[in-house]
Parts: C-alpha cells; sequence; structure tokens
C-alpha cells in the first residue's frame, strides 16, 4: 500500500506556519492569565486543585497556565472567567474592553454599598428617635 504524495509538504506561499504567527501576542495572553492566576492563588482556599476544578484541566495544563508556559484555550478560558474575577478583568482589558471590566467591578459594589447605606438609614433612624 502506498500514501499519496499530497499533504507531506508545506505550502510555499507562506514564510511561517500560521500557528507561529502572533505569537508575540499569544506569549502575552499567556503572562497576563499567568499573572492573574498567580493573584487568583492568593486568596484563602484557592488552589491549582481549585482551578482545576473551574476548568476540568489536567494539573500540568494548569501549573503551564500558571507559569506563563502557555494559555488556556476555549472552554477552559471561559471556566476561568466564569469563576475568577481577576481573569475576568484581564481578559476583558486585554481585549481592550476596559469599560467592561469597570463596570464589572461596580456590579460587585453594588450590593456591599446598598447594604452600608442600609445600615447609615437605621442609625440614622435610631439617633432621632433618642
Amino acid at each position: 500500500m502506498s500514501f499519496p504524495e499530497t499533504g507531506k509538504v508545506l505550502h510555499k506561499s507562506g514564510k511561517e506556519l500560521p500557528l507561529a504567527a502572533g505569537g508575540e501576542q499569544r506569549s502575552a495572553y499567556a503572562a497576563a492569565v499567568a499573572k492573574s492566576l498567580r493573584q487568583a492563588l492568593e486568596a484563602p482556599g484557592i488552589s491549582t486543585k481549585t482551578i482545576m476544578g473551574w476548568t476540568s484541566a489536567s494539573e500540568r495544563a494548569v501549573k503551564g497556565w500558571i507559569s506563563g508556559k502557555n494559555g488556556p484555550r476555549g472552554e477552559h478560558l471561559v471556566g476561568l472567567m466564569r469563576s475568577s474575577d481577576i481573569v475576568m478583568q484581564q481578559v476583558l482589558s486585554l481585549a481592550g474592553r476596559e469599560l467592561l471590566a469597570d463596570a464589572h467591578r461596580l456590579v460587585g459594589l453594588r450590593d456591599p454599598l446598598r447594604r452600608l447605606a442600609d445600615l447609615l438609614d437605621e442609625e440614622n433612624r435610631k439617633s432621632a428617635h433618642r
């Protein structure tokens, strides 16, 4: 049985493989996600195993992300963004969506500010009755 000759050589039209293009952007992405994951790991109760649970990725893959050797792809990135506000904000910033990252942070402040306002109102009512 002989194998066909097609598919065994690289096309001569380009100078580099498609995966090699954008390598600088890919390494910046991996470094940014690594920084975010290291920040997330500083929180109590967050470990490599926690990140594995968020993404269903292997320990080897997660350690590669944390080191910045490579970045998460597809469904793993979605899992990280769903579970980590730090990663969500970093990815939005990388995508040039700083306003969305800021809005995401502000939404997180809404409930604590509302509770604080309720406490202040309660204290004002108590002091008015004295």
